[in-house]
């Protein structure tokens, strides 16, 4: 039995995660972002540091153990932009300039399992390393503003704020802690323990009995001096220029430490409490918190799980990964002669499916099921190989599915000149 909120991804569903990958990958090329893969498994001490102790990831999810041969500390990662930032700071990967760079894996975090979240979840993610202009936060946006667009998913919001520098996020701490000092009273037992420790996370409760004092709580926005405001305004002139909506909002806080000025959630309603299917912002901090040279960076993560439950909830058609041709071998006599035929078939880029006889020892079947079980495949042909049509060098294309039973025979000397014909992705 599989680990609580550990899940098996099968055929079919397996299929929908193969489209969105597809697309992601298509995407990404065309954006000049290029392929990362970092280890599950990373030192303890990496999230404690780029993450922050008092964040709830380090407090309460990770999962973390002793490494029983050498006493090492080690974590099944949280996420993956800490992996990345060491990747990048061990392997000198700036000394030419900055990078743009994304990911898929999955991710490992200890808590309830519920719609769209789970204890191993998957992401993706794209990030941008070494440059610290408002126009890679806008492309980063632009990004996943495109990526929605390719899969179809509609009315999902995108929400900005702005952190500003470490002084002003620390102007803004004391004056925050003082506000909140002075209602202790509507705090709920999680808003006290974060008040001296993170009181910046208070400020994205979900508590209803919170909501007026969180509403009138100094805004970390009008701490900002003229650099950080600066960046912001000329974020959201890019995306303004580009027809992107957003609405500021200035509870937006993100769940790491590591963010500095531009934090931005894409956010959908049709997912109940876990709304939010992708985030991120800009962390020019972290790399040299983990032991790196200075460098500027931005970047978000989308949860695949979401994402694939909204793409259900919205009722959008993602493509059956079907065969392009179920192979219909009606004899024992003509495998040999049918078998060599789909290899060449698959050399020439079709995808064909051939049956196979059942554990049963009952010979090939009857046309009859064999029929069905190629319609049920949801490939768009059947290649029959009768033995009079192979007598006379010929097989049988029968259509599945538009202009369903029409069929020719053939010529099987000539198969490269019509084999593109069965190919359905061409």
């Amino acid at each position: 039995m599989a680990v609580k909120g550990m899940n098996d991804i099968l055929p079919p569903e397996s299929a929908r995660w193969e489209w969105l990958e597809a697309k992601v990958r298509d995407l990404m090329a065309r954006y000049a972002y290029r392929n990362i893969r970092t280890p599950i498994v990373e030192h303890t001490p990496l999230f404690v540091r780029g993450l922050g102790e008092v964040t709830d990831i380090v407090e309460k999810e990770m999962y973390s153990f002793e490494d029983r041969l050498n006493g090492e500390h080690l974590t099944l990662r949280p996420e993956a932009t800490a992996g990345v930032v060491r990747a990048v700071a061990e392997h000198s990967m700036l000394y030419d300039g900055g990078k743009r760079l994304y990911y898929m894996g999955p991710m490992f975090r200890h808590e309830r399992p519920q719609r769209g979240r789970y204890r191993q979840f998957h992401q993706i993610g794209a990030e941008a390393l070494g440059f610290a202009g408002a126009e890679v936060d806008a492309e980063l946006i632009l990004l996943a503003k495109a990526l929605w667009r390719e899969l179809g998913l509609k009315n999902v919001r995108l929400e900005l704020n702005s952190l500003g520098q470490p002084d002003e996020r620390k102007a803004h701490r004391a004056a925050l802690i003082s506000y909140l000092e002075q209602h202790v009273d509507v705090m709920d037992e999680e808003a006290r323990r974060r008040l001296h420790s993170n009181p910046l996370r208070i400020l994205d409760t979900k508590n209803p009995a919170m909501q007026a004092m969180v509403e009138a709580a100094p805004r970390l926005i009008d701490f900002l001096g003229e650099q950080s405001l600066a960046h912001f305004e000329a974020l959201k002139s890019i995306l303004a220029a580009n027809a992107v909506e957003w609405t500021v909002n200035p509870r937006l806080v993100r769940g790491m430490d590591y963010y500095n000025l531009t934090v931005f959630e894409f956010v959908t309603d049709q997912l109940g409490s876990q709304g939010t299917i992708c985030g991120g912002g800009r962390y020019d901090y972290l790399i040299e918190q983990i032991g790196g040279k200075a460098a500027p960076a931005v970047g978000w993560a989308l949860g695949v799980e979401r994402v694939l439950e909204l793409l259900k909830e919205q009722g959008s058609a993602v493509p059956a990964m079907a065969a392009d041709v179920y192979a219909v071998v009606p004899s024992v006599d003509v495998l040999p002669l049918a078998m060599a035929t789909i290899e060449r078939l698959r050399l020439l880029g079709v995808d064909v499916q051939m049956y196979a006889a059942p554990a049963n020892g009952e010979g090939m079947g009857s046309m009859k099921s064999q029929f069905k079980k190629a319609d049920a495949s949801g490939a768009q042909h059947a290649l029959i190989f009768g033995q009079d049509e192979l007598s006379r060098g010929t097989v049988v294309v029968k259509s599945l599915r538009d202009g369903v039973g029409a069929q020719a025979e053939r010529p099987l000397d000539k198969l490269p000149e019509w084999a593109a014909t069965l190919q359905s992705k061409c």
